[in-house]
């Protein structure tokens, strides 16, 4: 076992000094991802199948909203802790890029789909990275109360834009991508040519002059809690949020909410290896193969309504496992969800988003 890696160093949370050292003790795996429902999913759907199948203890940690820095800041010290990270694949190509977490041969690393197709051919096109394994394919989308209109509520992206038809606070994420992208669309720029427009500096004055137009009517959020929750309090009447969330909050808390599809923009979410982890690797590797197969794929969408990455998964998603909710008509990936669906482009904010974010921050400021 990683004793010397996972070595506890007197500066850390009681919490994690726990963590560590049982880790060192036995055969355990830490494992991060991002709490909430999301962590129950995976929890249900591999976490313990796992466990049971081999005694490996899971040991897991909500962190993943600062992977990024938690990752950097272990492999620079020389004192990995986490074994496998959930992580957003634009964080993960640039974890990548800086050398922090291991390229991964997917066709080695990974189980085949049942009819025997690789990895490489089986995940969905374009969400396998050199060094991350796709898990689920989520959306960000508007949803709204429809207690807060009296008749229907927005259909469209240009809906949202409409304060007099559709009155009300908006809530937005307080960062510049998506809400830049929905701002050119709702200007009448083609979603599939959104990116070609916000590149150029014509564009992004475009998109920021939309944004101007409903500026009094947002409040931001940063967490992904947020939003349900402000629906459900009467803060706002529409918000961006994760398809996930609303969902819950619609089936689990029978909250009067509506999910609007048009101009959903979908990315994926997966798996990482810190850099540091060599003693631990076949552990992992494991652990990997089994919870990234295509059963174990599908299964997590029996708890909550994010799609499977795996093309083989697809045909095995069925009812919710507690409420006995058939999930097929809730996967951003549904024929009648996808039809004006934007996949949200990491390169792109790879290569445009320092200078983005600043101008953006600079807008909410003033």
């Amino acid at each position: 076992m990683r004793t010397t890696a996972k070595s506890v160093t007197l500066a850390m949370a009681a919490s994690v000094v726990a963590l560590a050292a049982a880790h060192a003790q036995d055969d355990s795996l830490t494992i991060v991802s991002w709490g909430g429902a999301y962590t129950e999913s995976q929890d249900k759907a591999y976490h313990q199948p796992y466990a049971e199948k081999t005694g490996t203890e899971i040991l897991q940690e909500d962190k993943s909203a600062q992977a990024l820095a938690g990752i950097r800041s272990q492999v620079e010290a020389g004192n990995v802790t986490w074994d496998v990270v959930d992580m957003l694949q634009a964080d993960a190509q640039r974890a990548c890029d800086e050398g922090l977490i291991m390229e991964i041969p997917h066709d080695e690393w990974l189980a085949e789909a049942p009819d025997g197709t690789p990895p490489s051919e089986d995940f969905i096109e374009g969400t396998l990275g050199d060094c991350f394994i796709p898990q689920i394919l989520y959306a960000t989308m508007f949803a709204y109360n429809t207690e807060a209109f009296d008749g229907e509520g927005p259909q469209t992206i240009a809906d949202i834009w409409d304060t007099e038809k559709f009155p009300g606070t908006r809530a937005l994420q307080n960062i510049p991508q998506k809400n830049l992208e929905w701002a050119l669309i709702a200007d009448g720029v083609s979603p599939d040519e959104v990116y070609d427009v916000l590149a150029t500096q014509e564009g992004q004055d475009r998109a920021f002059a939309k944004l101007d137009e409903i500026r009094d009517n947002i409040i931001w959020w940063s967490e992904g809690a947020q939003p349900p929750q402000m629906l459900a309090d009467g803060e706002a009447a529409i918000a961006t949020a994760y398809n996930g969330r609303i969902f819950n909050a619609q089936v689990n808390e029978d909250q009067p909410f509506e999910i609007m599809w048009d101009g959903q923009m979908f990315e994926v979410d997966g798996w990482v290896v810190p850099v540091g982890n060599d003693d631990e690797l076949e552990l992992i590797k494991d652990y990997l193969y089994f919870a990234t197969d295509t059963q174990r794929l599908a299964d997590q969408a029996k708890y909550i309504s994010y799609a499977p990455a795996r093309k083989s998964s697809v045909p095995k998603v069925g009812q919710h496992a507690e409420l006995g909710i058939d999930m097929k008509p809730h996967m951003p990936t549904q024929d009648e969800n996808f039809q004006n669906a934007v996949q949200f482009n990491t390169d792109f904010w790879a290569d445009y988003g320092d200078a983005l974010e600043e101008r953006f921050n600079a807008w909410l400021a003033q």
